[in-house]
């Protein structure tokens, strides 16, 4: 920054508006006290968590699938969605923040929590470095950490509309006016990139401002409690404030944390909607505003590895198997509905009926073309069930974690890492006569709302720490691709290099470089899709295992050199749904592995409707090298059968065709690679020819 900019953002953080809130002066960052360890979610120190996780920096993907993911996201994805958001005439993300700071004139544009897609893409911005040392990351966070501070209060509240309203017309800035302004979600936002920018470069210049947030916060909440809850929107501040404390070691963040899930009761009027009509503790169901819910589960999680109240655990248990049994897509997709109502079937009792938007449905509600599915709501739920897997240990966590990376949360962006889907359906139709409110064509730039591609970014960039998991005794494999580990185990250092074509293999072997000098465990997950496991050590089979969902483990001293082999069983598998999941009766899913399969009407041979297509309950499936957009993955091929249907235009019902079906070649893709060619028809379910 020159000198005469550097100059106009130091006069307008001396001008801003006065306080609107009267609190102690905060401490300056005492920098000896900072935790150092860099896990992205530090759990080292949370006395009710069973695991911790590895070090931002511990992990270096090598080859095959996840780094080629990881590469595609720093050298594509994160520039081209930066230079986006630095460009005024199609976004006002940067521009918020000039006029904010005084730079520049003019009103806030665009939705009100795009504060926080920004400080997600600084998070994003973070993480790339510290994967790839390029100090253009770098630079591009100290470019922007000034705007930020010039655009904070003095009391360190930060929310760039208010703050322009505040520029422009001082005498209606009001903060916390109305919930879905989304101040406390932004500020949340700030704080989780603060602590991983601190991690990553070492720095506090982002985490100065991230702690004048959270005292802000802690003050606001103290006075003002019942309007802290009803402010309490989509809340990231509930990760952001307990990463604090486990960053800072202040204890204020600590409390705070504990107190923004018991304030939620003293919100009046609540809706299922944002998840605060009744106290959490007294929750049972998965409901209402699927990014909301997921968001608040989290920051609970995070609460409970910290506290040990039983009660929020009792809570998340309850709502988690309702989730997994009765709304969960098979693609790991949450939040089925674009409208819904509450309550829904038989929900709790309240005294009116409640539109619901992005909504959690009814117990087995699970349209297909129409599911929403956003990806923000797939994304909380990795942020959901990774906190939860570090407090229990159980792998069921891990499993849904890797089933929502590889099918909804991919599936939301392209291969080539340009173009973005809000909503993720399970089927493309496009001989509709209406339009779906969400058109199925990805978009660089979702203009109405952009908050689905910045959580993208920074939850492919940050997929190296859903990896591994450690405790004091050895090392937890939580999902595998090729990728070589240096981490600490107690006060010694284990390294090894992880060798695998996952997940097109099931093969995965470690080869160690350095480990411990005594015994060390290394804990492999049996997805809940493999029915049998081996574990070999230098060519010696040490265990087999037939118990999905759960981690086969070996303990012993390692030496450098040692190979140790795990092999996954994965054939393909055809999957039902619960026959009151209306929409996909006598219909099948392929799956194999963690990956979900789809039929793309590109792959038909011309004249053919993926209608038509049946599939044989004994067809033989095998694994095919396949092309698309310049990346190459398997595919699924194999005989299926054709009914011609005959013609339906203009016709509501027909009269069954006679016709026999005839045996034809089809070609399944996974469903995350959709999209990336000519648009045209997909289904995940297929009909099912007996």
């Amino acid at each position: 920054m020159n000198k005469p900019l550097l100059l106009l953002v130091l006069i307008y953080t001396i001008s801003c508006s006065p306080q609107k809130l009267e609190l102690e002066k905060p401490s300056p960052l005492d920098k000896d006290a900072l935790t150092p360890n860099k896990s992205l979610v530090n759990t080292t120190k949370s006395p009710y968590a069973k695991l911790e996780a590895i070090g931002i920096e511990d992990i270096k993907f090598t080859t095959g699938f996840w780094a080629e993911r990881v590469k595609t996201c720093t050298e594509t994805m994160l520039p081209e969605m930066w230079s986006i958001y630095k460009d005024p005439d199609v976004s006002h993300a940067v521009r918020n923040f000039e006029i904010a700071a005084g730079l520049e004139e003019g009103q806030h544009e665009g939705a009100p929590f795009h504060d926080g897609d920004f400080y997600k893409l600084i998070e994003a911005a973070s993480m790339a470095y510290a994967l790839t040392k390029n100090e253009k990351f770098d630079q591009m966070i100290d470019e922007v950490i000034p705007l930020i501070d010039a655009s904070q209060r003095a009391d360190g509240y930060i929310h760039t509309p208010v703050m322009i309203q505040t520029k422009n017309n001082p005498e209606t800035a009001v903060e916390f006016r109305d919930r879905m302004d989304f101040e406390s979600y932004n500020m949340g936002h700030l704080m989780t990139a603060a602590t991983v920018h601190y991690k990553a470069t070492g720095k506090t210049s982002l985490l100065e401002l991230a702690k004048k947030a959270a005292d802000y916060l802690y003050t606001y909440t103290e006075k003002f409690p019942e309007k802290m809850a009803q402010n309490a929107i989509c809340p990231s501040h509930y990760m952001g404030i307990i990463e604090m404390y486990r960053t800072t070691g202040d204890e204020r963040y600590y409390e705070l944390g504990k107190k923004f899930i018991d304030i939620r009761s003293l919100m009046k009027d609540g809706t299922d909607h944002n998840q605060d009509r009744i106290p959490f503790r007294e929750q049972t169901q998965a409901i209402g505003h699927a990014v909301r819910a997921n968001y608040l589960y989290a920051g609970v999680a995070d609460v409970y590895a910290e506290t040990g109240d039983e009660t929020l655990k009792t809570a998340l248990d309850k709502i988690w198997n309702n989730l997994v049994s009765t709304k969960l897509y098979i693609t790991g997709g949450c939040g089925a509905l674009y409208d819904g109502v509450s309550p829904n079937g038989t929900t709790y009792d309240q005294p009116a009926i409640q539109q619901v938007h992005q909504a959690y449905g009814r117990e087995f509600e699970l349209p297909k073309a129409g599911a929403h599915n956003e990806t923000c709501a797939n994304i909380g739920s990795v942020l959901w069930n990774w906190r939860m897997l570090q407090a229990t240990g159980e792998a069921k966590y891990a499993d849904l974690v890797e089933l929502t990376l590889f099918n909804s949360i991919l599936s939301g962006v392209n291969l080539n890492g340009k173009g973005y889907f809000y909503t993720n359906p399970l089927s493309n139709n496009t001989s509709l006569p209406f339009e779906l409110r969400w058109p199925n064509v990805r978009e660089e730039y979702i203009s109405f709302s952009n908050c689905c591609p910045p959580n993208t970014i920074r939850t492919i960039a940050e997929v190296g720490n859903y990896m591994y998991s450690k405790d004091d005794k050895g090392l937890y494999l939580n999902m595998y691709s090729g990728n070589e580990l240096t981490t600490s185990i107690g006060n010694e250092t284990l390294s090894l290099e992880q060798v695998t074509d996952y997940p097109w293999s099931g093969e995965v072997k470690l080869i160690i470089k350095s480990a411990p000098q005594k015994e060390t465990s290394l804990s492999f997950r049996i997805p809940d899709w493999c029915e049998k496991a081996t574990v070999s050590i230098n060519g010696k089979e040490a265990i087999t295992s037939n118990e999905s969902s759960s981690y086969a483990t070996i303990s012993q001293v390692l030496v450098a050199g040692d190979e140790i082999t795990f092999t996954m069983e994965m054939p393909v598998t055809l999957i039902a749904a619960n026959p009151s999941v209306e929409e996909t009766q006598n219909q099948v899913a392929v799956k194999r592995g963690p990956v979900v399969y789809c039929l793309e009407a590109n792959d038909l041979k011309e004249g053919q409707k993926l209608s038509d297509i049946l599939i044989p309950a004994d067809i033989a499936l095998t694994p095919t090298e396949i092309q698309i957009a310049n990346t190459s993955l398997k595919g699924l091929s194999g005989k299926a059968e054709v009914a011609a249907s005959g013609n339906w235009d203009q016709q509501l019902y027909q009269k069954l065709s006679d016709s026999k079906p005839q045996s034809t070649d089809i070609l399944l893709i996974p469903h995350f690679a959709w999209a990336n060619r000519d648009e045209a028809d997909m289904s995940i379910w297929l009909p099912l020819d007996r």
